[in-house]
Parts: C-alpha cells; structure tokens; sequence
C-alpha cells in the first residue's frame, strides 16, 4: 500500500476513535447538566439538607468537599514535592530507586474503597480519629501522593539541565540549586497538578464513606475556633461531602426530592470539576508567563 494513504488510513482511524471518546464523554457531561441545572438555584447552594422533607439543599457538603480538598493539599503537596525533588534530583538509578517508583505505580492502580477501608482500620479505629475531616483528608492523601509526586516530578525533570549546571558552574550548593533554581522553574507545571489533583480528590466517595463519615453534625458558621465542637472549621468532626452526598440520596432515597437532589448535585459536582481543569490551564499559563518576562 501507498505510504500516504496508509498515513491517511492510519490518521483517520484514530481521529474516528478520538471522536468517538469525546462524544460520549460530551454525551455524559451535557446529560447530567440538563438534568440537573434546572434543580440548581441560590436556596439550593446555600440552604442546608434536609433529612425526611423536600426543599433541602447542599450548602454544607458543598463547603465540606472544598474544606476536605484544602486539607488534602496540605498535607500531600509537601510529601508529593519532597519525593519528586528526591526522585528527579537526589536518587542514583539503582534497585531501590526501582523499587520506590515501583511501590508509587502500585499505589496510584488500588481501587479506593480498599483506601477507604485501611483509612477506616488505621486512621478511624486505631489512631482514634473517629469519622472525621482529618481522616478523610488522609485517606485522600494515599490516593492522591502517586499523582501528584508523578506530576511534580515531571514538572522537574522538564526544566532544563543547563539551568543545573549554570547555578553548580557558579558555585552554588545543590540544594540551594534545587531550591532556587530548580523548583521556582517547574513552579508551573507543579500547580498544575496540584491544582488537577484537587479537581480528581473533589469528586471522590467511596474512601471518604469509610473515614470521614456519610453524616454532618449541625455546625455554626460564625464560630470560628477551629478546637471548637460546633466550629465549621474543626477538622475533627465528622462530614459528609457532595459526592457522598449524592451516593446516599441514590442508595437509601428518605428525601422526598432524592432524585432531584442528587441530579442537582451532580450538576454542582461536574461543574466544580471542570472549573478545577480550567482554573489549572489558566493558572499555569498565567504562571509561567511570569517567569517568561
């Protein structure tokens, strides 16, 4: 056959396939927005929800899912960025190394519930912790470290090796050069994923019935101590999050409006999820554009 139309043959092949994957992905996206925009209102963001009458909203999963991601990153980015700076400018290529990479391969392929149930035995029941923000937040950390150390390392390893060797060439220490240099250069790449990654966290559900809990205790938004019972803050309280939210409207329907409910919430959720996505392009580029200048 002739190479070129084998080239077009080829092309077109895999065009067909990507618009197929793009349909039904748009598909999926437009139908839960049809579905559930027309449930979404202003009492339905900021009104609380309601147990066995109709009318509630998701004012306090909304805010539990954001809390819950801010948490999260807290306590990932730092781990994730230290073993990428490790990985991408500390560690010799050897069995180790291997096995270390390996092990984060591993981890980032296990399903969530079996997350969930380790946070639930370690985090909940032996470390005490109760069904809580925190616990969650843990949880959600083993599933997002694979990710984020993988996208920090990228971002490192995508610096150029000049700008190495022109900060050691003038005398610098390695760390200061990783540190200066280095991590300021890949500062882009690194929000991006941190910023994707708490798009993929937000709409998790099956680790967080399992640590932080599928109820909410009734908490007041003007206490602001975060050591308090009541406080909107306390990291230690128990939490339902939107995607939990929207799972236990679908599993065990006590509210009247279960079904218009979960498919406004599932609007609120898809939407949040690519506002994370678009945020993360934005960011970058306006990032990166800065060091450019």
């Amino acid at each position: 056959m002739d190479p070129q139309k084998s080239n077009r043959l080829a092309t077109g092949v895999i065009l067909c396939f990507a618009a197929i994957v793009s349909l039904i992905v748009l598909s999926l996206v437009l139908y839960l927005l049809a579905t559930g925009l027309p449930h979404v209102s202003w009492h339905f963001l900021t009104s609380a929800a309601s147990s066995f009458t109709a009318g509630g909203g998701i004012r306090d999963q909304l805010f539990n899912s954001f809390y819950l991601v801010i948490l999260t990153l807290l306590v990932s980015v730092p781990l994730s960025l230290g073993a990428a700076i490790y990985l991408s400018e500390y560690a010799p290529k050897n069995r180790l190394t291997s096995i270390l990479r390996l092990a984060i391969e591993v981890l980032s392929s296990l399903p969530s519930v079996v997350v969930g149930l380790f946070g639930y035995l370690v985090f909940v029941l032996q470390w005490k912790m109760d069904f809580s923000l925190l616990a969650g937040a843990l949880a959600l950390t083993i599933i997002n470290l694979p990710l984020l150390t993988r996208s920090c390392e990228t971002a490192l390893s995508q610096v150029p090796f000049l700008q190495r060797q022109a900060g050691l060439g003038l005398g610098m220490a390695k760390w200061r050069v990783t540190t200066r240099i280095m991590v300021p250069a890949a500062l882009p790449g690194i929000m991006t994923g941190a910023i994707l990654s708490a798009g993929r966290i937000f709409g998790e559900a099956a680790a967080l019935i399992y640590t932080a809990g599928q109820s909410s205790i009734n908490v007041s938004y003007s206490n602001w101590n975060p050591f308090s019972p009541t406080s909107f803050l306390n990291p230690m309280r128990p939490a339902e999050t939107l995607a939990v939210h929207i799972w236990k409207l679908n599993t065990e329907g006590l509210v009247p409006d279960a079904t218009a409910v979960s498919a406004g919430a599932a609007a609120v959720l898809i939407i949040a999820i690519l506002a994370f996505n678009l945020l993360a392009r934005f960011v970058g580029g306006l990032v990166a554009k800065h060091f450019r200048q």
